[in-house]
């Protein structure tokens, strides 16, 4: 859906009086997105909100992705944060716990919600007080992408929804079947040409959960016996394997091996992909839910969300403009362009890819079936995805992982300890 068009529906949103709520000016920050149209269309959205409520007109400004999360940081300590504010979703519980971010049980309709993904709900209610702090227009989703002929050919089991989901055991061996066959270089692309950053952590917590570990425990607010809990070493042992036994592709071969020099029989990654494997592979392209690796199904969700931030001078009257920009029309014409899931039922629903039946269901069967796994909401969430990234290079490297482990627990405690436990957690 083009900009132009996306506009001409978002101007025939509800008009809200003026009467409805104090006249306000309301500054919103936004990451800007990453040249997939997403600036242009929160623009539009702003531009449309503008034209319908002329008393409370928003700016909006757009900051580069690279630096973002220190511009929020600089601006509250400046006392200078917007009334509205985009970030990615697992660091919300840093904001919350410095006090940049107001609940929105209060502010936010019921009605909105509950017309929400209640994977995005489990994202953003804040574990010390049960409040809701973060709504976002979009979700995400992890799956296994596959050519249909190919794992025909290996005499590989296609399974066709979650409650068919493999077993650990039948994933590691349709990867080997999968790496005899000629045309096959690497049985599996997980993306290591993203880089050492948040993708492994998004990306690769599932497989340490679907073992029974994680990052940290999420009652007692330590990594120490979690992160390098027997469940998670037997993970990342798993995760090892795979390449020592040569299944992954490489990050020196760059990110098409599946849908490019398809040399790579399956990928891991998420829907954004689905343009580029749809041309590729068409009729054959299938997509395979999360295996059950080692006891649980779990998928990675979460993406960029909203919040208002304490500061906000009105937040009523931000709050109608966060209710604005969670409309179906809005989200849909988002998520048409980013690839992303919608973030209400109403619009995956009404979308032809994430609708029951659609090429992209599997995403929503998984965020809708418990199985999706929010990233801790814990104030120290950029040490534990900082630590258990440089933990996952070291082990695909071939370091001990136990030891990697350790060391990785380590650190997240020590800066939780620096930081007196992040009180009121652990407590």
């Amino acid at each position: 859906m083009t900009t132009k068009n996306t506009l001409a529906i978002l101007l025939g949103a509800t008009f809200m009086s003026a009467a409805s709520l104090a006249a306000a000016d309301i500054t919103v920050w936004h990451h800007g997105g990453r040249g997939d149209g997403e600036r242009d269309l929160i623009a539009a959205q702003i531009d449309a909100w503008n034209a319908a409520n002329p008393e409370m007109q928003a700016s909006l400004e757009l900051l580069p992705e690279g630096s973002y999360n220190e511009q929020v940081a600089a601006a509250a300590l400046a006392g200078d944060l917007p009334d509205l504010l985009d970030f990615d979703g697992p660091n919300y519980a840093n904001y919350v716990w410095s006090g940049y971010l107001a609940p929105l049980n209060n502010l936010v309709s019921a009605d909105v919600i509950a017309n929400l993904s209640p994977s995005l709900i489990a994202q953003g209610t804040y574990p010390v007080d049960g409040q809701l702090y973060s709504l976002g227009q979009f979700d995400s989703g992890l799956g296994i992408w596959g050519n249909k002929a190919i794992l025909e050919e290996a005499g590989v089991r296609i399974p066709t929804g979650v409650a068919d989901a493999w077993s650990g055991e039948e994933f590691e061996a349709a990867l080997a079947a999968l790496q005899d066959l000629e045309s096959v270089t690497h049985a599996l692309d997980i993306k290591m040409n993203y880089g050492q950053g948040e993708w492994f952590s998004y990306g690769f917590s599932p497989i340490v959960q679907s073992f029974g570990g994680d990052f940290i425990n999420r009652e007692t607010w330590r990594a120490e016996g979690t992160l390098n809990g027997e469940g998670a070493v037997a993970a990342m042992n798993m995760v090892q394997g795979l390449f020592n036994n040569d299944y992954i592709v490489p990050a020196s071969a760059g990110d098409d091996s599946f849908f490019g020099q398809k040399n790579a029989a399956l990928a891991l990654v998420g829907h954004w992909m689905w343009g580029a494997h749809n041309e590729a592979h068409g009729d054959n392209l299938v997509l395979l839910p999360m295996p059950n690796f080692g006891g649980k199904q779990v998928t990675g969700n979460g993406s960029w969300t909203w919040g208002i931030t304490e500061t906000a001078e009105d937040k009523a009257a931000t709050a109608a403009l966060l209710e604005f920009l969670l409309q179906d029309d809005n989200i849909v014409a988002l998520t048409n362009a980013n690839g992303a899931v919608p973030g209400t039922l109403t619009a995956m629903a009404s979308t032809e890819n994430f609708a029951e039946g659609g090429a992209l269901s599997l995403y929503t069967e998984q965020l809708q079936n418990d199985i999706a796994m929010p990233r801790p909401a814990h104030p120290a969430y950029p040490v534990i995805s900082a630590s258990f990234a440089q933990a996952f290079a070291d082990i695909a490297s071939g370091a001990d992982v136990q030891e990697t482990l350790n060391k990785a627990a380590a650190a997240i405690d020590e800066d939780i300890e620096d930081n007196g436990g992040y009180a009121p957690f652990g407590q």
